[in-house]
């Protein structure tokens, strides 16, 4: 009996892993921080953004580009949204016994969605806007850091 109940419950999860995971949670709250303060801006359109303003870094024109929204969302709040699923996915992980192996994967997906957006949204800066938002790029590092390290916990767990 007491056999059988080993055999069903999930393995813990590895030194590796639990790092890794770490590093995910950390780095999503940095991302959490950055984007709450882009959605902030927009929320708040009077209110001047905490960056410089020269020929290469303007922060306001990138906010109030035609980019900035989609369909009628601006993306700040989807960034914002998108790292509350990561956020609850990762908690679900811990929490949920059942999604306890699935959850990694889950992770994965929603970091690559995140990461070949951000790296479109980096593109629309250089070559649409001609103009960077240093929080933004922030925000699209940090989401690589995430990406990197999911795919990172996958090939680890034999998974990929």
């Amino acid at each position: 009996m007491q056999a059988q109940n080993l055999q069903q419950r999930p393995a813990e999860p590895s030194s590796l892993d639990n790092r890794l995971y770490g590093f995910i949670v950390v780095v999503l709250l940095a991302a959490l921080a950055v984007s709450g303060y882009l959605s902030y801006l927009k929320l708040f359109p009077a209110v001047a953004p905490a960056c410089p303003a020269d020929a290469t870094f303007d922060c306001n024109t990138v906010l109030n580009s035609r980019f900035s929204v989609v369909a009628g969302v601006p993306i700040a709040y989807l960034g914002f949204f998108t790292n509350v699923v990561l956020l609850g996915l990762l908690i679900a992980e811990r929490v949920v016994r059942s999604f306890t192996q699935y959850a990694p994967l889950a992770v994965f997906f929603v970091a690559l969605f995140a990461f070949i957006y951000s790296v479109y949204l980096v593109y629309v800066q250089a070559f649409e806007i001609g103009a960077y938002c240093p929080w933004c790029l922030a925000h699209e590092a940090l989401i690589a850091l995430i990406f990197g390290a999911a795919i990172w916990r996958l090939r680890t767990s034999g998974a990929l």
